[in-house]
């Protein structure tokens, strides 16, 4: 259904940019007043998703193209701003944006930019859970089934998402075609006949962030709604398709970092207005945890700064992406989610020995299921792999 237009309309690039970063900030403020008492409460976010829509942000958090959607550094700042006043919205908006790009990660040229078109004029909110290539056993590893008929398939099996599932416009996943044993990545609209949404109650963090599981029973797939093939195995995946998963998982590490900074930030307001349990003042301790603490989150955001920056280049090179490069690119992804999760989970910690106030535990929370599925020693192997072994696909593989 048509909604309001995107913020940054029919504007230069860098006015888009501005306006849209204005909006991300209005948009935060506003979430920030009630942040606590939705996040007590933990219901799926239907009022979050029309906030969204109120500001025309789904609208404008799709690829860029003329005049229209948002660069992947601009995508990314307006993700943090958001996480840094509710990382539960800062989850779900971060996949929107990366599922929004499914178009161009596995679809044909012209099918992407009918999509987005499309995406953009209704306003879409995305989200999905699609394997990184190499994940799950040989037959692909998806659990969800496309048989083949006349008119397209037919989708059957279950999926767990993690963001939207019941407020999202489009579901994209991936499933086995049970005649041929290629892995197609579909979009399914959640309102579709045999779709049935089950969203997750009593989540320990990101509790409005919208996860739960997607049933399909006998769901139609029309051909428009096959987005592409998605390979077995990294070797054998086109350089650009083989950004789709670190994308996704750079941009979850700009809501690690809005959680990090909102955690200490409100700490520290929290010890200039005496609720702390040790006064402010020139307590030595006191001012060596607070550096700490701040050097740490520093040294996250300049690494994940350089990150989002190598990305950014890898999706404007687009089809001219060397065979090697995502390699090169994961690698650093993977540095960024050890050095973010490190520091969400040590501040969001150490913050609760500084000062007690109520909500102040949602960040350790939200942190802790953010990165509960990306284990820090299983990146920092995959990065000694790739600084041993040098840049080629078959390390790539390591990342996932």
């Amino acid at each position: 259904m048509p909604t309001t237009s995107s913020p940054a309309g029919h504007r230069s690039p860098d006015e888009r940019h501005r306006t849209l970063l204005r909006t991300a900030r209005d948009v935060a403020e506003d979430l920030a007043a009630d942040a606590i008492v939705r996040d007590q409460a933990g219901k799926p976010p239907v009022d979050e998703t029309a906030r969204l829509r109120d500001a025309g942000l789904p609208a404008a958090l799709t690829p860029p193209g003329p005049g229209r959607g948002a660069d992947w550094r601009t995508g990314c700042a307006v993700i943090r701003e958001i996480a840094t006043a509710d990382s539960s919205v800062g989850d779900l908006l971060a996949r929107h944006y990366v599922h929004a790009w499914s178009g161009r990660f596995y679809a044909s040229h012209h099918q992407a930019t009918a999509l987005e078109e499309e995406s953009v004029r209704e306003q879409w909110l995305w989200t999905g859970a699609v394997h990184a290539p190499g994940d799950g056993d040989e037959t692909g590893g998806t659990g969800l089934t496309l048989r083949p008929r006349s008119s397209g398939h037919v989708l059957n099996g279950r999926r767990s998402v993690d963001s939207a599932v019941a407020a999202a416009d489009q579901i994209v996943v991936d499933a086995v075609c049970a005649a041929t044993g290629d892995v197609l990545v579909v979009r399914v609209p959640p309102g579709a006949r045999g779709v049935t949404v089950e969203p997750a109650h009593d989540r320990l963090g990101q509790r409005v962030a919208g996860a739960g599981e997607v049933v399909l029973d006998r769901v139609t797939v029309t051909p428009d709604q096959v987005l592409g093939r998605r390979p077995h195995d990294l070797e054998s995946t086109a350089p650009f398709t083989a950004l789709a998963d670190p994308a996704l998982r750079l941009a979850l590490c700009h809501v690690g970092l809005g959680i990090a900074e909102a955690a200490l930030t409100e700490a520290r307001d929290l010890s200039r207005g005496g609720r702390a349990y040790r006064p402010p003042g020139e307590d030595p301790d006191l001012l060596l945890t607070y550096g700490e603490l701040a050097a740490a989150a520093q040294t996250a955001t300049v690494v994940v700064d350089r990150a989002t920056e190598v990305m950014a280049q890898a999706l404007g090179a687009g089809a001219q992406l060397g065979d090697d490069d995502p390699a090169d690119v994961t690698a650093l992804i993977a540095t960024a989610e050890a050095v973010t999760s490190k520091a969400a989970l040590d501040i969001t910690a150490r913050v609760l020995e500084l000062a007690d106030a109520p909500g102040l535990d949602r960040f350790w929370r939200n942190a802790r299921v953010l990165t509960a599925h990306h284990p820090v020693a299983h990146r920092l192997r995959s990065i000694g792999r790739h600084y041993l072994n040098g840049s080629h696909r078959a390390v790539a593989a390591a990342f996932h």
